[in-house]
């Protein structure tokens, strides 16, 4: 079998690559995989969480553009780049040799009119483009930890101003924070409690996804059927992401 291996990429000591059996993870800061990519398949969604991020596609299953905050090995990027060809992309990102490392070892594609990328700080840049997107998604992270700037009330408040009259905030946090219930609460206050989510893995990521407009009695069947038409179309198993949300106040029990 061979032996993984580790390189530092770039310039910057706190971004390491690591290959194994074919994947390629990215770590910044610490040991825990921040992205992965197979190899030979690098449109592929390796961890489970970026996969269930994707599960936005149940609410708003054809969004005209998705903003990104925090590019990482561009996982996410790439697989909308390519299986959502009417969608378009801005990717913001505070680290430029986050971006650069992207490009070289992840595979991200050049920028194009669907793909853009941009040097900013996420809080500040969602705050000043209200009424711009109709898919916000935070993978913000600081050596393990929620970026601060981007899980404040205040942050919460403004991504929901940047979203169009139907959009979706997508939010990966982690299950063990200890400041996991805080962040909920925010959540649900800034979007009236239009909130549901769901485990990607025990003790791991946990996928909260929050409406800007209230869906009324949108009904677990509902949710059940599209699931079905996304798996054929994405490859991924959304009937699964059906079974593993956790229903807030928005959804009822219609069957």
């Amino acid at each position: 079998m061979p032996r993984p291996f580790k390189y530092r990429a770039e310039s910057d000591s706190d971004i390491v690559i690591s290959e194994q059996d074919g994947v390629r993870s990215l770590h910044l800061g610490s040991s825990l995989i921040q992205s992965a990519m197979k190899v030979a398949a690098p449109n592929d969604l390796v961890l489970s969480y970026t996969r269930c991020m994707m599960g936005f596609l149940l609410f708003h299953p054809c969004p005209a553009h998705i903003l990104m905050i925090g590019l990482g090995g561009g996982s996410l990027a790439k697989f909308v780049y390519h299986k959502l060809p009417q969608t378009k992309t801005t990717v913001i990102e505070i680290n430029p040799q986050i971006v650069t490392t992207a490009i070289n070892h992840f595979a991200l594609p050049a920028e194009d009119a669907r793909l853009e990328i941009i040097l900013d700080e996420g809080g500040e840049y969602v705050a000043s483009h209200p009424f711009s997107t109709d898919i916000v998604m935070i993978d913000g992270f600081d050596d393990g930890c929620q970026v601060p700037t981007l899980c404040s009330q205040n942050f919460y408040n403004r991504a929901r101003e940047a979203l169009n009259r139907d959009g979706v905030l997508v939010a990966n946090l982690l299950s063990r924070d200890k400041n996991l219930s805080v962040y909920l609460r925010r959540i649900e206050t800034s979007f009236n409690g239009h909130v549901i989510a769901m485990l990607a893995e025990i003790r791991g990521n946990l996928i909260v996804f929050a409406l800007k407009q209230n869906p009324g009695k949108f009904a677990w069947k509902t949710l059940r059927v599209r699931a079905k038409e996304l798996e054929k179309k994405f490859d991924l198993p959304f009937p699964d992401f059906v079974s593993e949300l956790r229903k807030y106040s928005f959804l009822r029990n219609g069957e």
